[in-house]
């Protein structure tokens, strides 16, 4: 079906010093409240692409939402055609349905506290039924390469062979697909996979009666690691870390545990981070009790590993743990502790990238997981652009998303206007130091932030900030 789009592109003069808009003058966040609302393209339809194009529907926005999948929820839709999904068949969700649920579309009170993964896509199914998502949704139809024009347009290439032009685009394509390889000397003659391949103790390979080596120790990590050690298995696995972790359990006093979880932005988080660290003991014991390394870090200067089960396995020398490889040769891996074993299977559970396939590099990329963004959305200089769902929130991803989509729609309208770009710049540099300048230095940590600290800025500050730029550019 051809489609025909208005583009509604107002031109004006920028005040002196005032970098915001696009390079060209043309700006649209002076658009009048008569005028049609700029045509909207979003990438992608996990969690982040639904999110954003319920909050554009509700603003009024004429949107198109492009997936290259047959289905929606991208990392939650369990063998996702398009290769996207890091799901396996026995993953439960880490953060319980009472952090998780969208604040306009509560999650069924019949679920469990920790939902299977059928269950947050359910759950994305029903939310894209209750508002009629679907609709603005061309499926098997991604997005090939995306380019901003010289008037400030987008100019799309999809699948279906189209060129297809935009006046805004939201890029909303995950970051938990383009699998991290850890680089270690020498090399590995077993069998080597990523967690996004594993499925289950028999996908893709039989893994029984095998000696098998886990690198890493987040949630997939300590997962895998503990469904490969059932003894009903015959495995011997170990689990090798860099640098270890402080392991969270999934409830305390019979509740779950981030119920109890909440950040205050009336107190200092370095305060807080200090009131959590004492607890910690407390809550879950030091992680060398069960035969872990000693973190190199404290509690909270790297994201914890939420498990009931690793350190019950550990205990039971189930699984076996080693610090960081030092040299891969042939079967053999030599640790940096001085020891080494044979193996015959590697799996990585190393993270991932954050890729943007279908710009230019030198348009956008994020090296070594890094990609300067105001206020995890938008790039400076570019303000027909934005980013959803690009952060490791804590605790909760799906409020987050949707706090930051609240915004990207009043952008859109015109409700809400962009700083300069030299005071985005600081601003960036600000929050970066905020959320992650106590943390190590690591890619998975490069876009940690704090939810209820986010959502609170956004809302009571940034929203009607950028509500007073708008009256004061009128």
């Amino acid at each position: 079906m051809n489609m025909f789009y208005i583009v509604v592109v107002v031109t004006g003069r920028a005040r002196a010093g005032d970098r915001t808009g696009s390079p060209d003058g043309r700006n649209l966040h002076m658009r009048s409240c008569d005028m049609p609302a700029p045509t909207t393209a979003v990438i992608g339809a996990g969690i982040s692409g639904l999110t954003a194009g319920k909050m554009l529907g509700d603003y009024g926005v004429p949107y198109t939402c492009f997936e290259s999948s047959d289905r929606i929820g991208g990392n939650w839709a369990f063998g996702n055609p398009n290769g996207h999904s890091s799901a396996y068949r026995s993953l439960h969700i880490d953060t319980s349905k009472h952090q998780l649920s969208f604040k306009d579309f509560p999650m069924p009170e019949s679920f469990p506290d920790f939902p299977h993964h059928t269950q947050i896509k359910q759950y994305l199914d029903g939310y894209a039924a209750a508002f009629d998502l679907e609709s603005r949704i061309e499926f098997r139809n991604g997005v090939v390469h995306a380019r901003r024009n010289a008037d400030g347009r987008w100019e799309l290439d999809t699948e279906d062979g189209r060129t297809r032009y935009f006046d805004f685009l939201v890029v909303a394509n995950g970051h938990h697909w383009d699998p991290r390889i850890p680089d270690f000397p020498g090399e590995f003659t077993g069998m080597s996979l990523h967690s996004h391949q594993y499925v289950d103790p028999r996908t893709p390979i039989d893994f029984s009666d095998k000696r098998i080596l886990v690198v890493g120790i987040g949630n997939s990590a300590a997962d895998i690691a503990v469904e490969l050690s059932s003894k009903a298995l015959g495995n011997e696995v170990t689990l090798s870390t860099r640098s270890s972790a402080w392991i969270v359990p999934k409830y305390i006093a019979g509740r779950p545990a981030d119920k109890y979880y909440r950040t205050s932005p009336h107190l200092p988080l370095s305060w807080q981070r200090k009131l959590a660290q004492l607890g910690q003991p407390v809550i879950a014991g030091r992680p060398e009790r069960y035969g872990l390394p000693t973190p190199n870090h404290k509690f909270f200067e790297a994201h914890p590993t939420q498990s009931v089960e690793l350190p019950l396995r550990l205990g039971s020398g189930d699984v076996v743990a080693k610090p960081n490889i030092r040299l891969l040769d042939g079967a053999t891996v030599h640790f940096e502790d001085g020891t080494s074993s044979d193996f015959d299977v590697v799996v990585y559970a190393t993270g991932y990238n954050i890729t943007f396939p279908f710009f230019d590099e030198d348009f956008v990329s994020a090296p070594g997981n890094h990609i300067p963004l105001y206020k995890r959305i938008f790039k400076p200089g570019i303000d027909n652009l934005a980013f959803v769902g690009f952060a490791q929130a804590t605790p909760t991803l799906f409020p987050f998303v949707e706090c930051q989509a609240r915004l990207v729609a009043a952008h859109v309208i015109g409700r809400y206007r962009l700083p300069s770009v030299d005071e985005m710049e600081r601003v960036i540099e600000a929050d970066q130091r905020k959320y992650t300048g106590h943390m190590l230095d690591r890619p998975r940590h490069t876009q940690q932030v704090d939810y209820f600290l986010y959502e609170h800025d956004l809302r009571v500050h940034e929203l009607p900030a950028g509500r007073k730029r708008v009256l004061a550019h009128r």
